[in-house]
């Protein structure tokens, strides 16, 4: 076993700690072919102390000690996984959230797992604080972390440099680059070569001294005795560049400076022939290429980077990702500030790159459609262990039916036989002691012996017949393994109550040749906008992202008055809205009140109105049970969790139709199928915004078998059959007007696809 810690960046953080089995054959240099196959994988996120107990046991050399307290030093990810990633494949990683899905990307990025060839590349995008400079964030290759780390970070840089210097081999080529060059063309100072040609070096000793230390650590026996050997001599090496750095230049002697002067003029010209290698107009063009496709115009690309919101610099983070030449690319959530055009044209780019180049991708997401159109095969992050399967998510979950469907009609079969074997044993074994009858007692004597070393499974792995020798070798405690029926998971819980009567009839709401626009003479926003909403109607808005659709929920729930036409409502109405930022919101709010959890949140908007029990009742049946909803303040609240207490803040007074904006961006892959499920049976109307096909298509066109297209329109048609009043409407919002989809979320898609074709030719 061999581990590798994150160092944290204060002693309050958590740090990863990541052991894995290691052999000899696994560090062979120079030969890294892109894949990775790491056995026995254990992932723990620990405290500083902890860390530093376990690095102290390991000095002891305590070994079995800390094999034996590991378990209880953290908290455990993965015990005993298999990390196996082959090129060229594109791998959905899903699992609830809290399994440890980003700890686990980290821990690849950073390289932090032993194993990982340095010749292997690794760019990654992950869901951190987007202030933070990407640069620092985008992509870990093989060079040393702690040099040239954070490059200008003050330097005002536009959206399209902020993406091309997202290449961190070309970032550092450039960096030295421009060290060498300012020392060599200023002739004021002449011992700035010398400075800067051993600041280089330092730098240089400092990363081998980097790999000596990591080699050190995995080898043993006769190559452990030569990377001890050599790990001395790095540190020899940067004791001495440190010596140098430290020395007094004035002084040397000209041969000296000369000498110095000359080296760094031939690193000069090896890092112009690197920097010239590197096909800086293509990288432009490629850059510029991502992010049009990404939803930029040509005139955004010169903008300041830090000048642009959250999600337009996610989107920035994104593009870095895509053109890094890496070998493994990781992307964590890409798509949750992306427009449904945004998200096909990744889909389009990332299923092209699978047919011309051999790069790993490995994608997290809660987007089930956009999993599913490009993923090959999936890692099923569950149980602190890592499962693969070939196929996508819809493939994964048909075989988890069948194989239930398949053992459990096995384990019905078998304890059927059991049940009659017991009853024959105990017929004969009577029979035999009371006639005296030796073959009855022998018979169920034999039978006993069978019922207890021969019943379980009784096929092979492939499916034939199980042979003891070949399916089950060595020594165990029964002759054969015991059928288990996969269990399903606990289900992500979400009930949504429903709506009260009206006690008069009536249009919930109705908007009649509505126009809006923010100024006297500006844009108009919305035009001659017609819509009537009714208890139960389903309505799905789709459109790019800054086409309107907030603006017209915005009217929808009143916080907007229309420039022209007339907005009325039912005067029994309870109208409950979720915007796209009530997660911000309730951020800001548990950062001024630190101490205000769920619970007492919403005891306080109540006014009296439900006691503290229903409350708990409340946030119980959305997800936020017992002590997580009392004691957890508001502050500690994951993106999900708050999504769950901002609708419990809307659903309390009941309310007959619900107005969703984007409310599955915080929400992990389970929760959103647990949401759409909820919804679908809402009695009350429903207007949802969403860029998420799968919810749109399961709750506003009531498809149930998503997989099976003819099925699903099939099903969708018997379900409404029963009330023909039922309104299910996919509108797109364009050019200010709802245009009706006939063909609902194909339509559109269909056209956006088209759109793609055209950008991407």
């Amino acid at each position: 076993m061999k581990r590798v810690f994150l160092m944290a960046s204060s002693k309050q953080d958590p740090v990863i700690l990541a052991t894995c089995k290691q052999t000899r054959f696994h560090l062979a240099e120079g030969k890294g072919s892109g894949e990775i196959d790491i056995q026995g994988l254990d992932i723990q996120i620990a405290s500083r102390s902890s860390q530093g107990q376990d690095a102290e046991a390991s000095g002891t050399g305590k070994s079995k000690a800390r094999k034996k307290d590991k378990s209880g030093s953290g908290l455990e990810i993965l015990n005993g996984a298999t990390l196996r990633l082959k090129a060229g494949v594109h791998y959905g990683l899903v699992g609830r959230n809290g399994t440890g899905k980003s700890t686990l990307l980290r821990a690849m990025a950073d390289r932090l797992i032993p194993g990982l060839p340095e010749s292997v590349g690794i760019a990654i995008l992950q869901q951190t604080d987007i202030d933070v400079d990407p640069l620092t964030l985008v992509t870990r290759n093989a060079a040393a972390l702690e040099v040239g780390e954070v490059l200008a970070k003050k330097e005002p840089r536009t959206v399209l440099q902020q993406v091309v210097q997202s290449d961190k081999a070309r970032n550092e080529i450039t960096r030295k680059l421009k060290i060498l060059s300012q020392a060599l063309e200023g002739h004021e100072d002449s011992l700035a070569p010398v400075k800067a040609i051993r600041h280089l070096r330092h730098e240089a000793r400092q990363h081998e001294l980097f790999l000596a230390q990591k080699n050190a650590s995995l080898r043993s026996g006769a190559r452990g005795l030569q990377a001890r050997k050599d790990l001395k001599m790095a540190e020899s090496k940067v004791e001495e560049s440190a010596v140098c750095l430290e020395e007094d230049l004035t002084a040397l002697d000209n041969s000296k400076i000369q000498e110095e002067t000359q080296a760094a003029v031939e690193l000069l010209a090896d890092v112009e022939a690197q920097f010239e290698s590197i096909n800086v107009l293509d990288l432009d063009q490629e850059a510029r290429k991502v992010l049009l496709g990404l939803g930029f115009k040509e005139a955004d690309l010169d903008q300041p980077f830090f000048s642009l919101s959250g999600g337009w610099r996610m989107r920035c983070m994104l593009a870095g990702a895509l053109i890094q030449s890496a070998d493994i690319m990781i992307l964590d959530e890409p798509t949750n500030f992306l427009d449904m055009l945004g998200v096909i044209w990744l889909e389009t780019y990332l299923t092209r790159m699978r047919e011309l180049s051999d790069k790993t991708v490995v994608v997290v997401s809660h987007d089930r459609e956009f999993l599913n159109n490009i993923c090959e095969e999936i890692i099923i992050l569950k149980d602190k262990t890592l499962t693969y399967f070939k196929g996508n998510v819809s493939a994964y979950e048909q075989d988890q039916e069948s194989q239930k469907l398949y053992w459990g009609r096995m384990k019905e079969a078998q304890e059927r036989q059991v049940a009659h074997m017991e009853n024959t044993i105990k017929t004969n074994t009577k029979i035999g002691k009371k006639t005296g009858d030796d073959n009855k007692l022998r018979m169920a004597k034999s039978r006993q012996k069978k019922l207890d070393d021969r019943m379980g499974v009784e096929v092979s792995a492939s499916g034939g017949r199980f042979k003891l020798s070949r399916d089950r070798a060595g020594w165990h405690d029964s002759l054969r393994a015991e059928i288990e029926v996969p269990a399903d998971e606990k289900g992500v819980s979400i009930y949504i109550p429903d709506a009260p009567d009206l006690r008069f009839p009536g249009p919930l709401l109705s908007l009649e040749g509505v126009a809006f626009q923010y100024k006297r003479g500006g844009a108009v926003v919305l035009k001659s906008i017609d819509l009537v909403m009714h208890m139960g109607d389903r309505v799905g808005i789709l459109g790019l992202n800054g086409c309107g659709k907030s603006t017209l929920l915005k009217l929808f729930v009143g916080s907007e008055e229309p420039t022209q036409g007339k907005i009325s409502r039912h005067p029994r109405l309870k109208l409950g809205y979720y915007s796209q930022h009530s997660v911000e919101e309730l951020q800001e709010l548990g950062q001024s009140a630190p101490a205000e959890t769920g619970l007492s949140l919403l005891c306080k908007e109540t006014e009296g109105v439900l006691e503290e029990g229903e409350v708990r009742g409340l946030l119980s049946s959305l997800g936020l049970p017992g002590r997580t909803a009392s004691d957890v303040p508001v502050c500690q609240l994951s993106g999900g969790q708050l999504v769950r207490l901002a609708l419990a803040r809307i659903l309390w007074q009941m309310p007959h139709i619900l107005v969703l904006d984007e409310i599955t961006t915080h929400l992990d892959f389970h929760t959103v199928l647990a949401l759409a499920a909820a919804l679908s049976s809402y009695n009350g109307a429903l207007l949802l915004v969403s860029h998420d096909r799968y919810l749109v298509r399961k709750v506003i066109e009531g498809k149930q078998n998503l997989d099976d297209d003819d099925g699903a329109e099939l099903e969708a048609k018997t379900h409404d059959e029963g009330d023909e009043s039922k309104r299910r409407d996919v509108v797109v919002l364009k050019a200010g007007r709802l245009q009706l989809q006939e063909d609902g979320v194909d339509q559109f898609e269909a056209s956006l696809q088209k759109r793609v074709r055209k950008m991407i030719a």
